[in-house]
């Protein structure tokens, strides 16, 4: 049962939360359609389009930067708490730190389940039209192209091309080895590789049939044939495991590391972040009460400032350890949960210094 006091403190973190919500969204969108707007002209983009675009887009980004909104939200209406005494008058009436910061952890529980959910159902959605909006409108064809392409197809065959590009279902250096039992029965090679109308089409085929004691070489210039494979399963496009819920996302994953994929810690990345950025709710209202229930001299201005460099520490650490697990060996696990423990530290730190 909720007392006087947990529906008061209740209230206003959810309240300055979504107020926050409702004043930062619309100036994030004025300024990516100011950013845009050049490119979505020149385009010929289709108003409908362009407004659900936008919408994917407020969706995309508070799903990634909702902690940050929480935590400043939660600074600023603990602060004022704190500069009307409030603080000090619950606390004087015998009600511990811990009871006083039972109904944030409520609050940070109900944003925490919401943000799993939509994470879960919404936000792939979201991720799915944002994505192919900014390929369509935004990507030079340079940009949207994959290298050094190595997959798994079956049991038996494993295919590479140097160059893929999905967007003209063309790759160049394309090669296919054809093993029984661990050794090479035969290999295909061609200097480029195109799809369409369910043909492959390659240039500078040659095949090498190996034998018991000899080989079988074939050499076309162009050869039409068929694969036991789609063109598209070359490489997922970067934002594949973006737009899947976390049943269809751990089932990509086995499927891609069946395949051989090469770039297996950007979905390790998005899996555990759809853990890692809820959890941190909590991490940042303890931080934020933590902080901004101690009157301070310089009032709500000096716990805001100290809120804003807290949050853009975060977003610093959570943005490079990111592209280090992406980008290396480096385990996507620790990278991801480093900023959330390193702060989860912090919040110990700082809640026993406020309960003194």
């Amino acid at each position: 049962m909720l007392s006087i006091l947990d529906r008061y403190i209740l209230k206003r973190y959810l309240g300055s939360f979504a107020l926050l919500l409702l004043l930062f969204l619309p100036i994030m969108v004025t300024v990516h359609i100011a950013e845009k707007i050049g490119k979505i002209i020149a385009k010929d983009a289709p108003l409908g389009e362009t407004l659900i675009y936008l919408g994917d887009f407020t969706m995309y980004f508070t799903n990634f930067l909702f902690p940050i909104f929480l935590f400043i939200s939660t600074m600023f209406f603990t602060s004022k708490l704190a500069n009307n005494t409030e603080v000090i008058a619950f606390l004087s009436s015998g009600v511990s730190f811990n009871r006083f910061l039972r109904p944030y952890i409520i609050g940070a529980t109900l944003v925490c389940v919401t943000a799993l959910l939509l994470s879960a159902v919404f936000v792939p959605k979201a991720a799915e039209g944002f994505n192919e909006f900014q390929y369509k409108y935004f990507k030079r064809n340079s940009e949207i192209q994959s290298t050094n392409v190595f997959r798994q197809i079956n049991d038996n065959e494993y295919v590479y091309v140097s160059n893929y590009q999905p967007s003209r279902k063309l790759g160049y250096d394309f090669t296919l080895e054809h093993f029984e039992d661990n050794v090479l029965k035969h290999k295909i090679y061609a200097s480029r590789i195109t799809f369409k109308d369910s043909t492959y089409t390659l240039s500078q085929y040659k095949k090498r049939v190996i034998l018991d004691n000899s080989e079988i070489i074939t050499k076309k210039s162009r050869f039409d044939t068929l694969f036991d494979f789609e063109i598209g399963e070359l490489t997922p496009v970067s934002y594949a495991a973006e737009v899947k819920s976390f049943t269809e996302l751990n089932d990509f994953i086995e499927q891609e590391e069946r395949r051989g994929n090469a770039n297996m810690n950007i979905y390790y990345v998005e899996k555990y972040k759809r853990i890692t950025i809820p959890i941190s709710a909590f991490i940042f209202t303890i931080i934020a009460v933590a902080v901004s229930s101690i009157k301070k001299r310089g009032g709500m201005g000096v716990n805001l400032a100290i809120g804003i460099v807290i949050a853009m520490t975060y977003m610093f650490m959570d943005k490079v350890f990111g592209t280090i697990a992406e980008k290396s060996t480096f385990s996507p696990l620790i990278a991801v949960w480093t900023p959330n423990i390193f702060f989860a530290i912090v919040a110990i730190f700082l809640l026993r210094n406020a309960r003194r």
